[in-house]
């Protein structure tokens, strides 16, 4: 997997669900270091485990 965002920071809005989750997925397996928000606590504390 390409390392194109090692060390830096993506702010992801939405990443509970849908494609705010797959970017979130993806930019992490390339390094990037997230901060992650939705309206949904929970959905997004299980985005959070799959990170």
């Amino acid at each position: 997997m390409s390392e194109r965002f090692n060390e830096r920071v993506v702010l992801i809005t939405g990443a509970g669900s849908g494609l705010g989750q797959a970017a979130a997925l993806q930019v992490a397996a390339e390094g990037a270091k997230l901060s992650l928000v939705d309206v949904n606590q929970e959905s997004l504390d299980e985005t959070k485990a799959k990170v």
